[in-house]
């Protein structure tokens, strides 16, 4: 499949500023947990950074974000993905930087993409609780990590790995904050051998 094509199928990937590589964003007004959890108070998803925040409220960015959102059940979905992210010769991707996983039909074509490209790192954060039945599924070059829904809520050890938002600096594991919002050198959420990243609450 050509460049072109693929594009066309699933729309082109989201290039997040902090990140080493790329990624695809679908709208978060569709996630499932998520527009729930946004009318919880102290929830994560409170005050979602992908919810009409700074790029995220443009029109062409929530265009092409339902772009790919509709493309998701189109019959050449995984084709057309793994030949856009073997194209781009980045050695990490992530999942989701707005949106999330919608049924076990996603998880499992996302799934059938990290196979197809097997030379990249995959992190997907999800705060879709139904997918740890299905971990055992998972490519050794993916990382599925559950995103805690509450701030200051500890992480479960009952998944493998996870993420959580603290409001006390002291927890905070993730580096960005203190070099200019960049990943930089740091690969922690793409590492199973790391149970859990700590965030800072935004």
């Amino acid at each position: 499949m050509k460049i072109k094509e693929a594009e066309a199928i699933t729309h082109t990937l989201s290039k997040p500023g902090k990140m080493p590589g790329f990624a695809y964003s679908t709208p978060a007004h569709e996630c499932k947990t998520g527009t729930i959890l946004r009318n919880v108070d102290k929830s994560v998803c409170k005050n979602c950074y992908a919810y009409l925040r700074g790029r995220y409220r443009f029109q062409n960015v929530i265009d092409a974000q339902y772009k790919r959102f509709r493309s998701l059940t189109h019959p050449k979905w995984v084709e057309a993905m793994a030949t856009q992210i073997n194209s781009k010769k980045v050695k990490y991707f992530r999942w989701h930087d707005s949106g999330d996983v919608q049924d076990l039909d996603h998880l499992r074509r996302i799934y059938a993409v990290c196979k197809l490209t097997p030379d990249v790192q995959h992190w997907m954060p999800t705060r879709e609780a139904w997918t740890k039945d299905y971990i055992v599924e998972a490519p050794d070059n993916l990382v599925v990590r559950f995103s805690m829904p509450m701030v200051d809520q500890a992480a479960t050890d009952s998944w493998p790995n996870t993420s959580t938002v603290s409001t006390k600096k002291v927890d905070v594991t993730c580096p960005a904050p203190l070099q200019g919002n960049q990943c930089k050198d740091c690969r922690a959420c793409w590492d199973k051998s790391v149970s859990n990243v700590c965030y800072g609450e935004h």
